[in-house]
């Protein structure tokens, strides 16, 4: 008897440049499409440039244009929209989306799978307690949950999830297009830095108040100004775009340094970037699993991340980059210093590359995610879906 193809319907507050964002797009760019057919519903947004990495795919995109506050205007029209699409399976992602899994299970979604990418920054800043009964209502109505860490995992053990509906599946990273640099790759296209010449500081993410990127900043600056040997080489290259990017420039321009800084708003071309580096900087607040920490441990870069969340399950507590106290500027700066000034070819980038190829596999997370999703009532069980062609592995940035 013929199946049709497993309809997953993802869930996102808005589509556009992130972490949790890119791992929608791996997954419906690598699921077989002979067995997987998608849509996408962002609660507010829809950015064309993010959007087109998408290309190709058949993928519906839907935008609901959520305007600010409370989401409860929109819970009609999310049922409706259920209603009429009959996904076998709801994708939820992040706390936004979690607010409608209650109306998925009204509209009658087979499976709901809801998964965290990290805590939102209210979270952090004292509202913890009241998240965590919202999750805590919500629970009843998610049937599988996703960590993407061992911290996002021992989270959901506390919010009284069973553990078999609670799978350890980690952000994946594809190591053919993420890898270390060879001599014949050529800079990025408005790189402004010389290999060799200059000691090239880099990070890739959100420029948001949960990245924290005026740590690096302040790191940098610091650096830069303290006269250490072979400070006047180091070059800052921050890549990507959001509510803090004017502060950081002025920060820069303040410091007299911004002819030493890089600040080319979001890119397409992360993987050409990342070979540019020599260093790689995480200085979020909180983070699960994160996917441009991954991509740089592929890279083959030397890292320094903050000691928040999952990061130190990605580093292998600290055996594939250095970990430093978030907040800690002159921590975050001694230990730049100490890795600029190594001459060293760096023993933990090496371990990183290692093991980012053997915990991180793009194609174990995708087909752990199918197997996930196949177990929709209308379509469990399902033979071999993975021995199926998958569609050509394209750069995901």
């Amino acid at each position: 008897m013929h199946v049709p193809p497993c309809h997953v319907t993802h869930l996102v507050y808005r589509l556009a440049t992130g972490g949790m964002e890119n791992v929608v797009v791996q997954l419906i760019r690598h699921l077989p499409r002979t067995s997987f057919r998608h849509t996408v519903i962002a609660l507010c947004d829809i950015d064309p440039e993010f959007a087109r990495r998408l290309d190709g795919t058949a993928v519906e995109l839907i935008a609901l244009n959520k305007p600010p506050g409370q989401p409860y205007a929109l819970y009609p029209t999310v049922y409706r929209l259920l209603r009429h699409l009959r996904p076998d399976v709801l994708h939820s992602c992040n706390l936004a989306a979690l607010e409608f899994v209650p109306v998925a299970a009204l509209a009658q979604v087979p499976l709901r799978v809801h998964v965290e990418h990290g805590l939102d920054l209210l979270e952090i800043n004292g509202k913890a307690a009241r998240y965590r009964l919202l999750r805590r209502l919500y629970r009843p109505f998610v049937n599988q949950y996703v960590a993407v860490s061992v911290d996002q995992a021992r989270q959901c053990a506390q919010l009284g999830a069973a553990a078999e509906r609670v799978h350890l599946i980690p952000n994946g990273v594809d190591t053919r297009v993420f890898r270390p640099r060879t001599s014949g790759d050529p800079l990025p296209v408005g790189f402004p830095f010389q290999r060799e010449q200059h000691w090239v500081i880099g990070t890739v993410g959100r420029q948001a108040d949960i990245k924290n990127p005026l740590l690096l900043v302040d790191a940098f600056v610091q650096l830069a100004h303290s006269g250490a040997p072979g400070s006047e080489r180091l070059r800052l290259a921050m890549v990507g775009d959001g509510p803090l990017h004017r502060e950081i420039a002025q920060r820069l321009h303040n410091a007299g340094l911004s002819d030493r800084a890089w600040l080319p708003g979001a890119r397409s071309d992360i993987a050409d970037i990342l070979r540019a580096f020599d260093c790689f900087v995480l200085p979020s607040l909180s983070e699960a699993t994160s996917c441009a920490l991954q991509e740089a441990m592929a890279t083959g870069l030397a890292i320094v991340a903050t000691d928040v969340g999952g990061n130190a399950d990605v580093l292998d507590q600290g055996r594939c980059g250095s970990l430093v106290p978030s907040g800690d500027v002159t921590a975050l700066a001694t230990e730049l210093q100490r890795l600029s000034q190594s001459g060293q070819p760096n023993a933990q980038a090496q371990e990183a590359l290692t093991s980012v190829q053997r915990r991180y596999s793009l194609e174990t997370v995708i087909q752990r995610y199918g197997d996930l999703f196949l177990n929709a009532p209308a379509h469990a069980p399902r033979d071999a879906w993975a021995q199926q062609p998958a569609p050509p592995q394209d750069s995901l940035h």
